[in-house]
């Protein structure tokens, strides 16, 4: 989600924990604007997002180490943010681009209506625009986005954040307040004329003033807490700061609070009796309405809600609001609802309006969360005119080896399955490998040991041991779970053969082998992580894929992991020409084990992690999920041997180091400290199916 404000953040917090609930593996990240979003943000989202940054500046630059670093899937804006480098880097990226609360202010239109003509092919990459209001939708239709849809306004879905801070009660309680004024987010002049809010709620303070009367009186924002201060001492007012309270002071009222702090003032409206909303007086535009009526409390405004028009006409057509002028208006208005015993009605009516138009956040979630299984995400390589000619030739050297391997294409007696891939790293073959192992009985692998030191063939029984030099890691994790006899050698046809005449499996499973077109496959699963499915979209170096993606046309089924829909990569998979099944499978966590002992453990306090993977994300992913959060991450090279040195870099100051099975195996033996490793499995979806395609084959 990108750069939303202070009061964005408060109604951006009910779409999260919908999005959350919807896609609990997704990390989540908040971008803000401002110094006080930030802290707003890192307050409400804590245990929601997994991150909040500031914002970047809307340069290709910078925004594209943004998008290097997150690899979001999905971007979502908030109301009018129109960035248009962030725009055009987001569909660049794969991204699904989903514009939630659009709205077009007033002051706003004329500007769009003139730089139309630039603004219309931005409007254009959006997959949606979910708009505030029918006008706000009507605006966008103008400036050239026809599909755009009127969803509601989010800040409608406020929840109220509950009880106030508890050294603030205890001090309002020892103070014995008769009424509570809440003067909300108070702001200074905009323009020549416009009254100083504070200044404006002080002077009807003291002329409502009376016995049991407490003023709560909330700056917007932080460089004016300081001034606020000062005016209510030069007034004489009884007051005391957030700041300094103990909970232990008593307030002699009428007096004042000045909440000096940042994103307490929702939970403060539940104390309130009337409520002021800054930001009305002065030309600012407004502010939000919403959460003190959530509260069903009576709220004054001033002329200026032209931020929130909808929402002002809404509440005034239903006497759910009380509008003033002028700044000489609001000592009346407050006298009215001091006296008034109907004054509860305004705020009941209030309550009503606003629980009435609430559903937008469930409908902004189901339409990123549809957007979402659409993208394809993509990386791309910093140097494309450059390596574009390399990529050329290795296509020509590709094309020309695939057909002599073919010409010399070996059949084994035994059916053989590969899994494998069509890009560079990481796409969980080996726990694929490791599930259909365990779907049938009596299986042999077959697999290279990719960067081991000794070149000769290798056969291992059922429970045999070797060292990882002599094995490669991945070899290591199918010996350690016991799946049957492992072939280990370049040439998997004359190590199939070997390992037929020893132990006749009734099926080889033969590991990343979609390119290995020397032995005949009778099924070849294509594997693809679902984070980066098509690894850049070119092949080597341009991008991270072995061959084109035209080459899964070859594959008898294609297994996207690490996601539970793939509706995205399932079209780019037809539109290349694919035309068999996909299926779709999670990693989940299974248990912990010691490094050393071998033996089930559980997660110290204090934990780092790190890994040599194709794609780190997906084991940051998985830590995630099982709810691990270290207190760094560290990512090696692919097939990284860990030196000793290494490793006690990153175990000082920590009780464990965290990792997976595969850089287990790389763990240097001269080195005396604290691994535990993630057992991990996969779940596939309509697994049995997959199976069932599998022994059909097989059998015939």
């Amino acid at each position: 989600m990108h750069a939303v404000s202070v009061g964005e953040v408060v109604s951006a917090t009910g779409l999260l924990r919908a999005l959350r609930a919807e896609l609990p593996d997704a990390p989540l990240y908040v971008s803000v604007s401002t110094v006080a979003g930030r802290a707003v943000a890192e307050e409400r989202l804590r245990g929601i997002a997994e991150g909040v940054f500031y914002a970047p500046i809307d340069y290709a630059l910078f925004v594209r180490r943004v998008f290097r670093t997150l690899q979001p899937r999905a971007v979502v804006v908030l109301e009018t943010e129109i960035w248009p480098n962030l725009w055009r880097e987001a569909k660049r990226f794969g991204c699904a681009l989903v514009v939630v609360n659009g709205r077009i202010s007033d002051r706003a239109l004329p500007r769009y209506r003139r730089l139309k003509a630039f603004f219309r092919p931005i409007l254009g990459l959006a997959d949606a625009i979910l708009t505030q209001s029918e006008q706000d939708r009507a605006r966008y239709q103008e400036l050239g986005f026809e599909t755009a849809v009127c969803a509601g306004n989010l800040k409608y879905d406020f929840a109220p954040a509950g009880a106030p801070p508890h050294v603030l009660r205890r001090v309002i309680e020892a103070s014995r307040p008769v009424r509570v004024w809440v003067a909300a987010s108070t702001m200074p002049p905009a323009q020549p004329g416009d009254p100083d809010e504070d200044e404006a709620v002080i002077a009807a303070f003291q002329k409502v003033a009376r016995p049991g009367l407490l003023l709560i009186l909330v700056p917007r924002k932080p460089e004016r807490f300081d001034s606020a201060a000062a005016l209510l001492t030069r007034e004489g007012i009884p007051f005391l700061r957030r700041s300094a309270l103990t909970g232990t002071e008593t307030l002699d009222l009428p007096g004042a609070i000045l909440l000096d702090s940042m994103g307490e003032l929702s939970g403060v409206f539940a104390l309130a009796d009337i409520v002021f909303m800054g930001g009305t007086l002065a030309h600012r535009g407004g502010h939000n309405i919403l959460e003190p009526a959530a509260y069903g409390k009576p709220v004054i405004a001033g002329p200026h809600m032209e931020n929130f028009a909808e929402i002002a006409e809404k509440f005034t057509a239903a006497r759910a609001v009380l509008r003033i002028s002028s700044a000489a208006e609001l000592p009346c208005a407050l006298e009215s609802l001091l006296n008034d015993p109907a004054r509860d009605g305004i705020g009941e009516r209030a309550r009503l309006v606003a629980e009435a138009e609430r559903g937008a956040t469930a409908r902004a979630a189901r339409e990123i969360v549809a957007r979402y299984w659409q993208a394809v995400p993509r990386r791309f390589s910093r140097a494309r005119w450059l390596l574009a000619p390399l990529t050329r030739i290795w296509l020509l050297g590709g094309a020309w080896k695939r057909r002599r391997d073919v010409a010399r294409q070996v059949r084994l007696g035994t059916p053989v399955v590969s899994v494998g891939g069509i890009a560079v790293g990481g796409a969980g073959k080996t726990p694929a490998v490791l599930w259909l192992a365990g779907q049938f009985d009596n299986v042999a692998v077959l697999t290279r040991g990719y960067r081991r030191k000794v070149k000769s063939d290798i056969i291992l029984n059922l429970g045999a041991a070797a060292p990882t030099a002599e094995t490669g890691d991945e070899a290591q994790i199918y010996l350690r779970a016991r799946v049957g006899p492992v072939g280990i050698g370049a040439d998997r046809g004359r190590v199939g053969r070997e390992v037929e005449a020893r132990f006749a499996p009734s099926l080889f499973l033969l590991d990343d082998g979609f390119q290995h077109a020397r032995l005949h496959r009778d099924f070849d699963l294509v594997v693809l992580d679902g984070l980066d499915p098509f690894a850049g979209g070119a092949v080597i170096p341009l991008g991270r894929l072995r061959e084109p993606v035209e080459a899964v046309r070859r594959a008898d089924a294609v297994l996207v992991t690490r996601v539970s829909r793939a509706d995205g990569v399932e079209a780019a998979l037809r539109g290349a020409g694919y035309k068999g099944p996909v299926f779709t499978g999670r990693v989940v966590a299974d248990k912990w084990v010691d490094s050393t002992t071998g033996e089930p453990a559980e997660v110290p306090e204090r934990t780092g992690a790190f890994c040599g993977l194709g794609n780190p994300a997906s084991f940051w992913a998985t830590l995630r999920s099982a709810g691990v959060e270290p207190e760094f991450r560290r990512a090696f090279p692919d097939h990284h041997k860990y030196t000793r040195e290494e490793l006690e870099e990153l175990g000082s100051g920590v009780d464990a180091l965290l990792t997976t099975e595969k850089d287990a195996a790389n763990l240097p033996g001269d080195w005396r400290g604290r691994a535990l490793w993630l057992r991990i499995r996969l779940e596939v979806e309509r697994g049995e199916e997959l199976v069932g395609l599998i022994r059909e084959r097989v059998r015939r």
